[in-house]
């Protein structure tokens, strides 16, 4: 007996120190801890990403393939998140169609990518997409292929069919012991908090209506078409903690929304946070002043409703499970490219020759994988971060008890270092039945690295319970009601934009085409949205599309 109460009381201090870890010591004091065993859901899993493959690629591991595993492509696209299906749809819509994608996981998307059990589909990354400028010829032409558009308005600005926008109620937020509509907490402001929301609104609406001596917008998606001009770019030398402030926001309630939407686009705080890409979170979203922000496409599955679009396209020309290991320019004048790949299913490497590269995989990745990229780039590849995510999907078989505000698409907890979570099924309506919750946690660690480490040493059983922990706080009788819990531990989840980077050499240089190799990530933008990603895509697509001679109307 004294045996299992030691390995109880072992226990208990476990838990403890997990939950003050992830959860904040606050987070301990005010919810206490039980000297109960915690209930965990009766099944549940780590869901890819292939990461031990990856480390090894990372390590130096360079198969030579036999002479007889050898194949011609005429382009090799590397990866298929948004970046490398988009470079693949453009070069269909050019008639290109002598190309083969390459993607180590078993599924197409990248951190876009979603699943389905049973009934219910859901995302495992990206959720939303802010309907596009008209400016945005591009995207509204996706938007209009894949059926979403039901016109213009008189201003020329694109429609988007009610049936695929978020519908209301769409954010609440989770604040002593009850939820509020939408994510400012205008209940119990203080008059200075009111006066500074007011003022906020004020900078917000002066840089939606600025304009450079060239007609561009200081801050606007896609990044290349902002403003370079002095009086915006200082702002990426500062954080958005510094910018706050100086100009004298230190309403908590402000703060914390700013600092939310760092963590929600970024998995930054805003003392970590460049105050260009905080402005930008907030401006580049609202068409003019005075107008609201451009409301929010959604799906049940978020973004992997996109991801599909593009593989139904592509779906022939993209062998999954296929690790790229090594892209070798060639040196004998022909300005060819050799890659070479593994098979995640153990079979010999195979070989292509082909005429270029499209390199959609993370940018870290670049010196690792193409020869002689280090040594020529390496230093300025050094200058790109990533950050940590833990993504849980909640199986449940009914909605646990409401208090305060009616349940809404996305659901945020006011004291917690997680994102809250998102409901699959709101876009469907009833509030009641089951469900699936989609629960995002960005370790937001000054260390990256030390951030990949604390996510990846967390087993199944350690972060399930850190996500039902804080979830319970908002919804106390919830453990019963999940009867799966899923976990993605993402170790690279997203470019940092910290305070240097978007406006840096660094950026800037990266971009450039390498020796037959042309770069397409949102990385390249210094933010890890899916327009950036689209965006690079197609400007890699085009680029070899005009090395190769061929006429074509640019999106770009």
């Amino acid at each position: 007996m004294e045996e299992l109460e030691l390995k109880a009381m072992s226990n208990l201090l476990a838990r403890r120190e997990l939950l003050a870890s992830f959860l904040g010591a606050p987070f301990l004091a005010a919810a206490g801890c039980s000297r109960n065993a915690p209930v965990l859901p009766p099944a549940g899993e780590i869901i890819g990403a292939s990461a031990s493959l990856g480390h090894r690629l990372r390590d130096g591991l360079k198969p030579v393939p036999a002479a007889d595993r050898w194949q011609n492509a005429g382009i090799v696209i590397v990866g298929t998140g948004i970046a490398g299906l988009s470079a693949a749809w453009r070069l269909l819509r050019a008639g290109v169609e002598d190309f083969v994608v390459l993607e180590l996981e078993p599924q197409p998307g990248g951190t876009s990518r979603s699943d389905r059990r049973g009934a219910f589909a859901y995302p495992w990354g990206a959720h939303y997409l802010p309907v596009p400028f008209q400016e945005n010829r591009a995207m509204v032409t996706l938007l209009g292929e894949m059926g979403f558009l039901e016109g213009r308005d008189d201003e020329g600005e694109p429609i988007v069919g009610e049936q695929f926008l978020s519908r209301d109620p769409q954010e609440r937020v989770f604040f002593e012991g009850r939820w509020h509509e939408g994510l400012y907490l205008h209940e119990g402001a203080e008059p200075a908090d009111d006066r500074q929301w007011a003022e906020f609104q004020a900078q917000i609406e002066r840089w939606a209506a600025w304009r450079d001596a060239h007609g561009r917008r200081a801050f606007v998606v896609p990044v290349a078409a902002c403003s370079d001009d002095a009086e915006v770019t200082p702002f990426d030398r500062q954080s958005m903690a510094d910018w706050l402030a100086q100009r004298g926001f230190d309403s908590p309630r402000l703060r914390w929304l700013v600092d939310y939407a760092c963590r929600d686009d970024y998995g930054l705080t805003i003392e970590q946070t460049s105050a260009w890409a905080g402005l930008f979170y907030f401006v580049s979203r609202v068409r003019k002043p005075r107008a609201e922000a451009q409301p929010l496409m959604t799906w049940p599955e978020g973004n992997g409703r996109l991801v599909a679009h593009f593989y139904s396209k592509a779906s022939a020309r993209v062998k999954l499970g296929l690790a790229v290991s090594e892209v070798i320019p060639t040196d004998d004048g022909s300005g060819g490219v050799d890659v070479v790949a593994i098979d995640s299913a153990g079979k010999p490497a195979v070989g292509f020759h082909a005429r270029q590269v499209i390199f959609a995989a993370p940018h870290f990745l670049a010196p690792y994988l193409i020869r002689s990229f280090r040594d020529e780039r390496g230093e300025s590849a050094a200058e790109f971060q990533y950050g940590s995510w833990m993504v849980a999907n909640l199986f449940l078989k009914n909605r646990p008890a409401n208090r305060g505000f009616h349940p809404a698409w996305d659901n945020v907890l006011y004291d917690s270092p997680s994102l809250g979570y998102v409901a699959a099924t709101h876009q469907r309506g009833p509030e009641f039945g089951p469900t699936v919750w989609t629960y995002y946690y960005p370790l937001c660690d000054d260390n990256p690295r030390a951030a990949r480490e604390r996510l990846l040493a967390q087993d199944w059983s350690q972060w399930a319970e850190v996500t039902l922990s804080d979830l319970e706080r908002a919804h106390p009788d919830l453990r019963p009601l999940v009867e799966r819990l899923d976990v993605m531990r993402w170790g690279h989840a997203m470019i940092r934009p910290r305070p240097g980077f978007i406006w840096g050499a660094a950026r800037r240089d990266e971009a450039r085409a390498f020796r037959g190799v042309h770069f397409a990530h949102s990385d390249l933008s210094g933010v890890a949205l899916f327009e950036e990603a689209f965006y690079h895509g197609l400007r890699a697509a085009e680029e070899v599309l005009t090395e190769r001679g061929i006429n074509f109307e640019p999106l770009v």
